[in-house]
């Protein structure tokens, strides 16, 4: 064989580093109205050379997945392109990262998802990730325990989850990158209202029977995944004991009419309505950046201009950009936030003492 041919796939010989599986037994998602595990393993990243240095501490970074995924997913194989372990070997093997320690959440539900938002009808994830999880690797591992020295961040729903942590539990992190985070809520999801109408019909408007079928139908569809996804936002945004699931739809199943009252409920959680009201919150951020594609599917390059504008308005420092680009197949921007925010945080220099 050509010694062309044996390098076809690209191989690299850098220092690589590890995972390890944080087991922990959540007393806050104990008893969950779902239903999901409220013990899990959690991945942790461990840079290369971590057991060589005992008495080196480390800036945390926390990895929020997208609505579908989890941290197990996020480290998982890929058949082409990199993990996220992989990426930061490469990055920090460049000097482009300082060695740090990364967590993965496994925040999964019965409803497809998270947007990492204390809710009665999923369970309090903003506390379990603030109170337990961050705690619980800053005792198993040798963090740099302090805000200044840890960041979240992630795409899509994780995009999202980063920012509302950043508001709703200030002082937990430094920095925060949201890609492609969902902001601007009356384009991205309202259109997907009449979508969840038609599949709900399908059950009799029985959202329990709906999401039983969906676990065992063994071939969904792309119209039964945007209908659990839309139930897993009205159980983030408009929790209500008294319905079906513990959630309030902000539309009816007959007429697909809006319901301003729940819709409002929905829209105080809009990044664009919400960052002027945690101004300070934002403002007090080593470091904060955000992005979206231009050509986003779900058309969130224009609730991101929306924020960013906002942003301008309030005084408060960021970083926007808008690539060229859609809502999928953006781990590539990561090369440019992650070092930005050790650049914030003042990683280098903190990592090397």
């Amino acid at each position: 064989m050509s010694e062309s041919l044996k390098s076809l796939r690209p191989t690299t010989a850098r220092p690589q580093g590890r995972l390890v599986m944080l087991k922990l037994r959540s007393r806050i998602l104990l008893d969950n109205p779902l239903g999901d595990p409220a013990e899990r393993e959690h991945p942790v990243y461990l840079p290369a050379g971590y057991d060589d240095h005992p008495d080196r501490r480390y800036p945390l970074f926390c990895s929020l997945a997208a609505y579908t995924n989890a941290g197990p997913g996020q480290v998982a194989w890929r058949n082409h392109g990199e993990t996220l372990p992989q990426r930061l070997d490469r990055l920090i093997d460049e000097q482009r990262l300082p060695p740090l320690i990364m967590v993965f959440p496994d925040c999964y539900t019965a409803l497809g998802g998270n947007q990492y938002v204390n809710t009665p009808a999923m369970g309090r994830y903003a506390d379990f990730l603030t109170e337990e999880l961050i705690p619980a690797v800053d005792a198993r591992f040798r963090t740099l325990a302090t805000p200044d020295s840890r960041a979240v961040f992630g795409k899509s729903s994780g995009g999202f989850g980063a920012l509302h942590l950043a508001m709703s539990h200030p002082g937990t992190f430094g920095a925060v990158a949201s890609h492609a985070g969902d902001a601007g809520f009356d384009l991205v999801y309202r259109r997907d209202f009449t979508v969840a109408c038609d599949v709900l019909a399908r059950h009799d408007g029985n959202l329990e029977h709906f999401v039983r079928t969906f676990w065992r139908d063994r071939k969904p569809g792309g119209a039964a995944f945007h209908t659990l996804m839309t139930l897993c936002l009205a159980a983030s945004y408009s929790p209500d004991a008294t319905r079906p699931l513990g959630l309030a739809l902000p539309f009816d199943l007959k007429y697909c009419r809006l319901d301003e009252a729940v819709w409002n409920r929905w829209l105080a959680f809009d990044p664009v309505q919400q960052a002027p009201a945690c101004r300070d919150a934002l403002a007090g951020l080593k470091g904060l950046w955000i992005d979206a594609g231009s050509r986003d599917q779900y058309f969130i390059h224009y609730g991101t201009r929306q924020l960013a504008q906002a942003l301008s308005d309030g005084d408060v420092a960021h970083h926007f950009e808008e690539f060229d680009g859609t809502h999928s197949g953006i781990d590539w921007r990561y090369d440019h936030s992650l070092p930005w925010l050790a650049e914030r945080l003042n990683l280098a220099s903190a990592a090397a003492t």
